[in-house]
């Protein structure tokens, strides 16, 4: 009798990841605010160099990404040699669990962070811990008391999502202090674009060889159906994780269109600037409508409501008037909704619409 076929440990434990909700039943082109998408779209050097490489279809893409990755070293300021690109971040975030975690180790991450890290890790058979936020805020020194010997890869996304708040350098540094020898930090900067000033965790990568930080096109750069993200860090961690990345994971297209949006920068530029002078302007009317909110530093902001049952009747209002927002429930915040930041006229839709609700209780 031979024994069944069965899958991995800990893949069966793994619950498939919900991306945000695009469709509402009698709704023909509802506002989609759930994932966090640039709402302006694409550099049109962008477009236009992803209609170009369209023709070269029939041709295999480059193997080692190198008019992408210099690109990115030349905006950057990186060493080219020690980027790896994926398919989003995610795909690194898949690699670093793959390399280096494994049955009988250990992945921290924190209790509202992106469900990828939990995710990747089953997939490689180690067991994820979740460390307690303070107030919506990563927490270092949880964070700190979580590590044990075990400890393989600490996760971290700043600015967080779905809360939208971020740590300073010197928290992120005190951590990297902390590591255990055996242990690698990873800095998810799928936001950095957005918050001013900020370089990602470049600083603190370029210092260390046990810090890895990661970043996407998906956001800032409007590229989220291409799925293109890069890592960055020492180079003995770039040359492993090369050691397991599919030769061909990126299409032509999708490096085309890659490169071609990093070095426009003015457009990128221009798309950050908006954010911003909305995300304030989003925040500061969610507020006078009594709806709580942190500072956020990223293209989105979660709206507190009074509990679950507010939350679940104000998404359902939203969505009466074809707007669609993302109910983080699985993030262990259910009494919120997370709305990405818009154009202009997308923002007041929202707003409109939240002071009819509250105007209605």
């Amino acid at each position: 009798m031979t024994a069944p076929i069965r899958p991995q440990p800990g893949i069966l434990d793994i619950a498939l990841y919900q991306g945000g909700a695009s469709k509402i039943e009698g709704q023909s082109e509802p506002l989609k605010l759930s994932s966090n998408e640039n709402p302006f779209g694409p550099s049109p050097a962008a477009v236009e160099a992803m209609g170009k490489a369209l023709a070269e279809s029939h041709r295999y893409p480059s193997t080692d990404h190198g008019p992408l990755r210099v690109a990115i070293a030349e905006v950057y300021g990186l060493d080219a040699e020690r980027v790896i690109c994926g398919v989003g971040s995610d795909e690194i975030i898949h690699f670093l669990c793959q390399a280096y975690a494994g049955p009988g180790d250990e992945v921290l991450y924190t209790e509202h962070g992106f469900g990828m890290y939990r995710i990747s890790a089953l997939a490689a058979g180690a067991d994820p811990v979740e460390v307690p936020e303070t107030e919506r805020r990563v927490d270092i020194d949880a964070l700190i008391g979580g590590l044990t010997e075990r400890t393989r890869l600490i996760f971290i996304a700043n600015p967080a999502n779905p809360t939208a708040t971020m740590l300073d350098s010197g928290e992120m540094e005190r951590l990297a202090d902390a590591l255990p020898e055996q242990c690698l930090l990873v800095l998810d900067g799928a936001y950095a674009e957005f918050a001013a000033g900020y370089d990602g965790g470049t600083a603190l990568v370029e210092k260390r060889d046990n810090v890895v930080m990661t970043r996407t096109f998906s956001k800032a750069y409007g590229l989220g159906g291409l799925r293109v993200g890069y890592g960055y860090g020492p180079q003995h961690v770039i040359d492993t994780l090369n050691r397991i990345r599919g030769p061909f994971n990126l299409s032509g297209v999708a490096l085309a269109g890659a490169e071609a949006a990093v070095r426009d920068q003015d457009w990128v530029a221009e798309c950050i600037r908006v954010n911003a002078d909305e995300r304030a302007r989003l925040i500061g009317g969610l507020r006078q409508l009594g709806i709580a909110c942190d500072d956020s530093h990223a293209n989105f902001v979660l709206a507190r409501f009074a509990d679950e049952a507010e939350a679940n009747a104000a998404d359902g209002f939203l969505k009466s008037q074809g707007i669609i927002v993302r109910a983080p429930k699985s993030y262990g915040l259910p009494h919120c909704l997370r709305i990405t930041v818009g154009r202009p006229e997308d923002n007041d839709r929202v707003l409109a619409a939240l002071a009819s609700f509250k105007g209605a209780e």
